[in-house]
């Protein structure tokens, strides 16, 4: 495994305010940033947003404001969203910067000087929500965009183009060495099936028909559209092309860096066939992998902002705490599928396993602690009790199996592992029984084995839970009377590391949700639809 990390979201057009999908890409990728560091990796972690194109113009048009005006207003919300929902990230790009813009323009004066990209006339179908162009053949009789279902216009102007098929042998050759650069391998199929085979066509660059972009330094009428602007925020951000190459060079050029894009599938083809077109005309590193999620549904279909079919989550996140929130989104949907939100899912997973498993087994344990124990965790012993074996075996087992699927992305599975003891745990109290030992005074060292054998067993699960409970989890070390020292992911092997300290009984860490109520608040929120 390399020893650092660069991981990036796609960056977030600001048409309009976020919702609960966007949230659910940039939590997904922050729980994966922050396990990363808590086990020593160093991760940079970038989030932005893309800020130019005709969709922006026309909203400020219709605002009355300018394009730079409303986008910052806009951004303003992502700042705000992302300090709601705890997001760790160590940059915010925009493209509207002038690091970016500068990069931009040197990239295309670099492409067009080697004969990568040339000016043309564009004849198709444009498709306004999109910001894509489409053929014939792409878009039906129906004139249908195949990303969005919604139709398309004609569009005739002068544009330059990237040209694709000079750099399309060498990406399949790219596709065949490095089977896990993109992921799920469906996605690779996807793209060679659906894009490459019936013939790719080279890549419009570059619009006249709207001015708010970044302008072509050779051609001043035309400005740089959108994929070739935004998908280059990834190495703008780390200084590529300036004068401050420090971060470029530590994580992008050095070898020791796996670079990780995390992306929706409606931008795969984007990611996937465009970008390393770009970056070996650059003469630039491809990225290691990009991970494709699924989309978060609603409705029976893709949340838009444009459709008005989404969920704002401010609201969730104020009545139901941050974790709350970040858990649902991490657990319900496995992470590379397709998914859908229903506020019936979020209070049965919240209540099932917040409240009544993880949050339970810490009440039951504390409450014991204190009432058998004087609060005082036991030292550890060994396995005295017939159980304390197998309960060792499971934390054992859960932590590498934990670290494994969180190394491959697989996210959902890793904190389904730590679901699993955590449920494991509340069995081996009605296995040990500890209130019928505690009336035998000569089990009383057995007693100590399972108070202490719980304790370590609610520390490993709330150490590999905080990536995603980024505020129960504290609560929870507080509650075992471990400082933060103490509580770091490096001592999670050590299992004397609770002997001997002070249990602190607290507030329940995940109060249960009453269905009744709240499954109308939720649906309320989604439009009155469940």
């Amino acid at each position: 495994m390399k020893k650092r990390f660069y991981i990036t979201t796609p960056i977030y057009y600001p048409s309009a305010k976020l919702h609960i999908g966007h949230a659910y890409c940039t939590t997904l990728t922050d729980v994966f940033a922050r396990s990363k560091r808590e086990r020593g990796y160093e991760c940079y972690f970038l989030t932005g947003a893309d800020e130019h194109g005709l969709k922006i113009q026309k909203n400020a048009e219709a605002a009355g404001v300018t394009p730079q005006a409303f986008v910052d207003n806009i951004v303003e919300g992502f700042y705000k969203l992302w300090d709601l929902l705890k997001i760790t990230n160590d940059d915010f790009i925009r493209t509207t910067q002038d690091r970016h813009i500068k990069v931009v323009q040197d990239a295309f004066t670099k492409m067009l000087n080697q004969g990568d990209i040339y000016l043309g006339k564009y004849e198709g179908w444009y498709c306004k929500y999109c910001e894509a162009f489409w053929t014939d053949t792409q878009v039906g009789k129906e004139h249908i965009c195949p990303d969005c279902g919604r139709p398309v216009e004609k569009a005739e102007e002068e544009a330059y183009f990237f040209k694709t098929n000079k750099y399309l042998d060498s990406l399949l050759k790219f596709y065949d060495n490095n089977p896990k650069f993109l992921i799920p391998e469906s996605r690779k199929n996807e793209m060679i099936n659906t894009f490459i085979k019936p013939g790719l066509e080279d890549l419009c660059v570059s619009r006249t028909s709207f001015s708010w972009g970044i302008p072509v330094r050779e051609n001043p009428k035309h400005v740089v559209y959108v994929w070739l602007d935004a998908l280059t925020n990834y190495i703008s951000a780390l200084g590529y092309g300036s004068d401050k190459e420090d971060l470029y060079k530590k994580f992008w050029e050095d070898e020791d860096t796996e670079i990780i894009h995390i992306l929706g599938a409606d931008i795969t083809r984007f990611h996937a066939i465009y970008w390393p077109m770009f970056l070996e005309a650059l003469g630039v590193r491809k990225p290691d992998r990009e991970f494709v999620h699924g989309l978060l549904m609603m409705r029976d279909s893709k949340m838009s902002k444009s459709k008005g079919n989404v969920v704002d989550p401010y609201p969730l996140v104020e009545k139901y705490g941050v974790d709350a929130v970040r858990y649902y989104l991490t657990r319900e949907v496995n992470f590379g599928s397709d998914g859908s939100f229903s506020p019936e899912q979020f209070v049965e997973r919240i209540n099932a396993d917040l409240a009544n498993s993880y949050g339970n087994l810490l009440n039951r344990t504390i409450g014991m602690m204190s009432k058998y124990f004087g609060g005082k965790i036991p030292e550890y012993k060994g396995q005295v009790s017939e159980f304390d074996g197998s309960l060792e075996a499971v934390i054992n087992t859960t932590i590498s199996n934990y670290e494994n699927a969180m190394d491959d992305l697989r996210i959902t599975e890793a904190i389904t592992y730590v679901n699993e003891l955590v449920n494991r745990a509340n069995k081996y109290i009605d296995e040990t029984m500890p209130w019928v030992l505690a009336k035998d005074p000569e089990q009383v060292d057995k007693l100590a084995s399972v108070m202490n054998h719980l304790a370590y067993a609610i520390y490993v699960a709330s150490r590999l839970y905080h990536p995603v409970l980024v505020t129960a989890s504290d609560k929870a070390f507080e509650q075992l009377g471990l400082t933060q020292e103490e509580a770091k992911y490096e001592n999670i092997s050590n299992k004397k590391l609770l002997d001997n300290h002070q249990v602190n009984k607290g507030e329940p860490l995940f109060p249960r949700l009453d269905a009744t109520i709240e499954v109308p608040f939720i649906s309320e929120l989604m439009g009155g639809s469940k």
